[in-house]
């Protein structure tokens, strides 16, 4: 089974500013993560990325606000975007 590309949309929240959001369902887990999805979820506001969550190999599942890095507990897809969406609008509102 190859990867299955299960969600792929682009929002755009101002002039400046927009979400990428990408999840692919993958045959057996990234290396660090427990679980079949392969994601990034990127918010980018005049060309630098201030909020991203990701799992690319290796490091598994963790997520990027402003300069900050840290591991993130992926329990399901919907959590993932609620958590992902609850830091977009933090961030928005600074």
């Amino acid at each position: 089974m190859k990867a299955i590309l299960l969600l792929k949309e682009r929002h755009q929240i101002s002039i400046v500013s927009f979400v990428e959001i990408k999840v692919w369902q993958v045959p057996s887990p990234v290396s660090g993560s427990a679980h079949d999805y392969k994601y990034s979820l990127a918010y980018v506001v005049k060309g630098e990325c201030v909020v991203r969550y990701d799992n690319e190999s290796g490091k598994g599942d963790h997520r990027h606000v402003g300069n900050k890095e840290e591991k993130f507990t992926f329990t399901t897809a919907e959590a993932l975007l609620a958590a992902f969406w609850e830091d977009v609008d933090r961030w928005r509102k600074t």
